[in-house]
């Protein structure tokens, strides 16, 4: 099994910056791609950014794009997610989460792995 735990969300207000990371434990090897979705209240779960291992590709949704970044640490078995100009509509409880194939997906039913998810709160 793989443990997802993520960490560095809070309380920050309108134009603040907060860095998201989310290690991986337990059987890793079976991960090729990690990346971030989001649930605010009374919305769906949302595809923010994912990236996977070997040449780091890369995709960050269109909602947050010049302004979230997502990054990995392969030794540290980690991604961050950047998330700078944070706006009130970015409120959400970010998830993390890993699949087994080097294709990045932006579908949540195609990921394998989550987390508990860390609270992210931006106060106008």
């Amino acid at each position: 099994q793989v443990q997802l735990v993520e960490a560095g969300g809070g309380l920050v207000q309108a134009g603040g910056s907060l860095r998201l990371s989310c290690a991986a434990s337990g059987r890793t090897l079976s991960i090729y791609t990690m990346g971030w979705f989001r649930l605010a209240p009374g919305k769906e779960r949302e595809f923010v950014a994912a990236i996977n291992w070997n040449g780091g590709s890369k995709y960050v949704a269109d909602l947050v794009k010049g302004r979230f970044t997502i990054s990995r640490d392969i030794a540290k078995k980690t991604v961050y997610l950047q998330m700078n100009s944070l706006k009130p509509e970015d409120t959400a409880v970010y998830y993390c989460a890993a699949r087994r194939t080097f294709v990045v997906s932006t579908e949540r039913n195609e990921y394998d792995y989550w987390g508990l998810g860390t609270q992210v709160t931006v106060s106008s």
